[in-house]
């Protein structure tokens, strides 16, 4: 029995190496397409990474999406609704607000992900946060308020982004409803056919962004954050978080959304060489607490 305990308590351990390592390419991708923000717009680039995730994954998803599709077909609607949420509203309206608003409004509003998520779970899930999780969820975004603001949270009334903080508002409550219904609805489909339809649905869904808005060109200076961008943060990602999320529920797996701006600082400091200063170290150490707190049962 106490082998067997053991052994459950590792595999759980191990689970948040999913969130963790999602986050982390998140954070990679911020950096490497930090440089391109004013080389392509917004939806250009949402339409292209979910262009390119699909042209991916269409060589070894087809033939297993064809064999599988009476069993996909009852719930297309509900991929629909989680490639609309996840992969169209929030990266194309974060990209979007990225033109109106400053990188630390992003990164605090960002990490409401948790909170929106645990809120929503009250009533769609019917799931009551404890002490720990309430507390553990305040502690991580003080902390992230402290490192972005550098200790000095009288910045954030000085703000003159109201646009864009209001978009990114709008972002991380849908893709806190993504985490909340992928946990509700848990489909008995593989998660890389998951993954593949959703993709779909979102190269779909950006058409007639596109014919609206138009599509600018690839180039030398923005296809390399456009590549990353389909490749590691669409597919790899997506896919570690779903399971994350399949796992260890939207609550506890979004609350990893806070180590995003951690990780920015940390690779922005090894290649681009950024100071490192007292307050990284004392907001990262709040909300790595923080998040230690909300994973208690």
């Amino acid at each position: 029995m106490n082998t067997g305990s053991i052994s459950t308590t590792t595999t759980q351990r191990w689970l948040y190496l999913l969130p963790l390592t999602a986050v982390l390419i998140w954070a990679i991708n911020i950096v490497v397409t930090r440089y391109a923000v004013d080389l392509i717009e917004p939806i250009s680039i949402s339409f292209y990474r979910w262009l390119i995730a699909w042209l991916v994954l269409t060589p070894f998803m087809l033939l297993k999406v064809i064999r599988r599709w009476q069993d996909i077909r009852p719930h297309l609607w509900q991929l629909a609704v989680l490639g609309f949420l996840g992969m169209v509203c929030y990266q194309g309206l974060a990209y979007t607000a990225a033109h109106y608003t400053t990188a630390t409004n992003m990164g605090i509003i960002n990490a409401f992900i948790p909170v929106f998520s645990i809120f929503f779970s009250i009533f769609i899930l019917k799931i009551y946060p404890n002490r720990f999780a309430i507390f553990g969820v305040i502690l991580s975004i003080f902390g992230l308020m402290y490192l972005v603001t550098q200790g000095n949270f009288a910045t954030l009334l000085h703000g003159q982004h109201i646009f864009g903080d209001l978009l990114m508002v709008l972002a991380v409550g849908l893709y806190a409803f993504y985490g909340i219904f992928l946990q509700r609805w848990q489909l008995r489909l593989p998660l890389f056919i998951m993954l593949y339809i959703q993709v779909i649905f979102a190269v779909l869904f950006h058409i007639p962004l596109i014919m609206y808005f138009g599509l600018d060109q690839l180039n030398a200076a923005n296809a390399p954050a456009v590549f990353y961008a389909g490749i590691f943060s669409s597919i790899f990602a997506a896919y570690l978080w779903m399971m994350a999320v399949q796992n260890l529920g939207s609550n506890r797996t979004s609350i990893f959304m806070n180590f995003i701006p951690i990780f920015t600082a940390i690779i922005a400091y090894i290649f681009l060489h950024e100071q490192w200063t007292i307050y990284h170290s004392i907001g990262g150490a709040m909300v790595l607490v923080g998040i230690l707190l909300a994973q208690k049962k």
